[in-house]
């Protein structure tokens, strides 16, 4: 209430034109740019599999998250969202998808939890990696459910429904959610990631969701095949990982959405560099997030 909120800081805007927009474009659907980037699959592959050889497992989604991470830690306005035409810098760094718990005969018999894993700005890729493990591993248990599914199971009845989420909306607008409801909330979250590459369906551009404090949503599509002239002049044959990214452009200026794209294909490209933590985590007008105590 009044500006202050659980789940972030009260951010105060030097730049006037981004002060503005919010009140220009009030809901993230309204401000949402979109963009697909293409990373080179063998680059990760072959560290993925070099890493394997050490004894540790990676995931491609591993990469990406800590390609994330190590972005935001650089260019913390990242971390930011808008709720009420206000703008707060997030006190957390999190990622939301959605784990696969069984998958049945037909293709509509899919059981999924979505949940939502938290990260330090310090964090080097084995420590995101150890913590995107942890996370699916809970959200996989057979009673693992998190306080959304919950909450959405007990307004499931239609006579329910709309009051209560309307109560929810209204609560989340003003900053009285339970900090508990928002802790637990997938929609509450820096990123929205999805990983397409596993069943073939390409990099789609996701909206972001009105409900909640997502910022960005981003989908990892099916691999993709490509020629293209190399430095020799020859043709040489690529597989890319497409990677389609939606953005709220209302938290920051276009230059640092720039630097958001440039940071991550050097990460990406260069995934050894995300093995050591990063020389410096800057702030955000003081603010630097952490993990939820």
């Amino acid at each position: 209430m009044f500006g202050h909120r659980s789940d972030g800081y009260l951010i105060k805007q030097d730049d006037p034109i981004i002060g503005v927009v919010p009140h220009i474009m009030p809901n993230r659907a309204d401000a949402q740019v979109m963009l697909t980037y293409e990373v080179d699959y063998a680059t990760l592959a072959r560290y993925v599999v070099a890493k394997e050889a050490e004894g540790c497992k990676v995931r491609f989604m591993d990469i990406v998250i800590a390609a994330f991470v190590r972005t935001v830690a650089e260019l913390p306005e990242l971390n930011r969202f808008i709720i009420n035409k206000n703008t707060y810098a997030r006190k957390t760094l999190s990622v939301s998808f959605a784990v696969l718990r069984s998958n049945g005969p037909s293709p509509s018999d899919v059981d999924e939890n979505t949940t939502k894993c938290y990260f330090d700005p310090h964090d080097t890729i084995f420590d995101v990696s150890r913590r995107v493990t942890e996370t699916i591993e809970e959200a996989r248990k057979p009673d693992a459910e998190n306080m959304t599914m919950k909450v959405a199971k007990a307004v499931l009845k239609p006579a329910v429904l709309r009051p209560a989420v309307a109560i929810l909306k209204w609560m989340d607008k003003h900053g009285i959610m339970p900090k508990m409801i928002i802790d637990a909330s997938p929609f509450h979250t820096s990123l929205f990631l999805t990983n397409n590459t596993s069943i073939g369906v390409p990099a789609v551009h996701h909206h972001i969701y009105n409900f909640g404090s997502t910022t960005m949503f981003w989908a990892m599509g099916a691999i993709r095949r490509t020629n293209e002239i190399g430095a020799d002049g020859k043709v040489v044959r690529k597989r890319m990982l497409p990677i389609g990214i939606t953005v709220d452009e209302r938290v920051a200026p276009g230059r640092v959405f720039g630097m958001l794209m440039y940071n991550m294909l050097k990460y990406l490209s260069n995934p050894a560099l995300l093995e050591q933590p990063p020389e410096e985590v800057k702030a955000d007008q003081g603010h630097v997030a952490k993990l939820p105590e």
